[in-house]
């Protein structure tokens, strides 16, 4: 029969293993940035072969076939970064803010991961175009509105109000009121953000956050969106959205807390 010093230096051993490769990954990737963020996310479905132009050479999309998320192809987010900041706790940028809206894809690599690939964006910031995926352009025009109402009937409105357009003609534009909810907030999880201009970049998004789906077309969670419109033209987007794009789930991303690492 085998000791228990045997079994404690064994103990030790396996300890000391597993501390080695969390050192050695902690050692492999790089913090780039953190932020403080709320969200409204868009999944849609756009025609495929517009959506294959922007894809690279060995991509192909990852369309989840059930859930929330069924058929979507594309989402566009807008974004209120809050706060950001660098590695030493400082704020970043001319403000240490910024608002923007992005166009990423779920898609697979050539090596067959599940990733997300950013095709498009229109920033406020000029500094942040092209940006670290080399696809922003800065937004010429730019708004951003928020508002809350409650009263004496227990429910809670909120309004938001984004308009990005760039020069070039491309314009993302969302107007929506809505009841609020509570929200599920998410398993902590990283996630891969890969550039459709420059393949070989990516960015690991170590975020949290909690999100308050409104309306789904696929699980079909009682519908709390009141007013909604959504226009996304010109430019790079023409083809992208024809008129034949759809809706698939209006989703308010209540916060997320995002820490950016580089591999």
């Amino acid at each position: 029969m085998r000791s228990n010093s045997f079994f404690s230096v064994i103990r030790v051993v396996t300890a000391a293993c597993a501390l080695a490769a969390l050192t050695g990954t902690a050692h492999a990737q790089k913090m780039a940035e953190s932020s403080a963020e709320t969200r409204f996310q868009l999944d849609l479905h756009v025609p495929d072969a517009a959506l294959a132009a922007f894809l690279p050479a060995g991509w192909s999309p990852s369309v989840a076939t059930q859930g929330p998320a069924k058929d979507a192809n594309l989402r566009a987010v807008f974004i209120d970064r809050l706060t950001i900041n660098g590695p030493d706790g400082k704020p970043i940028g001319s403000t240490g803010s910024n608002r923007l809206a992005y166009l990423v894809a779920p898609v697979k690599n050539p090596a067959g991961e599940s990733v997300q690939l950013v095709i498009g964006g229109l920033t406020e910031e000029p500094s942040d175009a092209p940006g670290p995926f080399g696809v922003y352009q800065v937004a010429t025009t730019h708004r951003m509105r928020r508002t809350v109402e409650s009263g004496t009937g227990g429910a809670v409105l909120q309004s938001q109000d984004w308009v990005f357009s760039a020069a070039s003609g491309e314009r993302l534009e969302l107007h929506i009121q809505f009841e609020k909810g509570t929200g599920n907030r998410a398993n902590p999880a990283d996630v891969k953000f890969y550039s459709a201009k420059n393949p070989g970049f990516y960015q690991i998004s170590r975020q949290e956050q909690v999100v308050d789906i409104l309306r789904n077309v696929t699980t079909t969670p009682p519908d709390r969106v009141k007013k909604f419109t959504f226009k996304a033209t010109g430019g790079s987007y023409t083809k992208l959205f024809d008129g034949t794009q759809r809706v698939l789930s209006w989703d308010d991303i209540v916060w997320i807390n995002r820490s950016v690492l580089l591999p």
